[in-house]
């Protein structure tokens, strides 16, 4: 039981050791309305399997992520927007090296954002 309760404790601190590194800012380019390029530019923080961060509005005010987990390669978040009402929106996503690629629905539409880490 003990030796069970051990290499349970060591696999869950492997994992995140071994977790990738997207701690940092993050940019991409989404299609806007009217179909114009949007920037978007995040900042992440990981703290164990915490995901923090945040990303800038549009009145340059920065929205707080909710809700991040990270686990391993795998992130999740929420993000509230406001376009006069609030409409919350739930980010999952894949990190593969300097890359972000995230999935989202917004207003029933799935919609595939990359992200590339900023040097």
């Amino acid at each position: 039981m003990r030796y069970c309760a051990l290499v349970i404790g060591l696999l869950l601190i492997a994992g995140t050791a071994f977790s990738a590194d997207i701690d940092g800012k993050w940019k991409g380019e989404i299609a806007g309305m009217g179909g114009d390029p949007m920037q978007i530019t995040y900042t992440f923080k990981a703290d164990g399997s915490t995901l923090t961060g945040s990303t800038p509005g549009m009145d340059g005010k920065d929205m707080v992520i909710k809700d991040g987990k990270i686990n391993g390669n795998n992130i999740t978040y929420s993000v509230v927007f406001n376009f006069g009402q609030e409409m919350k929106v739930d980010f999952k996503g894949v990190l593969s090296g300097d890359t972000l690629k995230l999935t989202f629905e917004m207003m029933g539409t799935p919609t595939e954002l990359t992200l590339k880490k900023v040097k």
